[in-house]
């Protein structure tokens, strides 16, 4: 099973500048009616780069937690 990055959008804070569409290095998001949407989460390599960019903090990028190796 792949582990996907959980995407974050406040649509109370985003004012549809479209930077996250416009800089996502893998193209996870499209612009949606108002808002832009994680259209792809699972191709989201969680470098964050939208979370940066964002002038509102309208985005948070959790990366998915990396296995345990010291359990077996």
């Amino acid at each position: 099973m792949k582990n996907i990055s959980e995407i974050t959008i406040n649509e109370q804070w985003c004012k549809s500048c479209e930077i996250c569409v416009n800089f996502c290095p893998k193209k996870v998001y499209e612009m949606g009616r108002f808002y832009p949407i994680a259209a792809r989460p699972e191709d989201c390599i969680a470098c964050k780069l939208c979370e940066k960019l964002c002038p509102d903090f309208a985005i948070i990028v959790t990366a998915p937690e990396k296995p345990d190796s010291s359990k077996k």
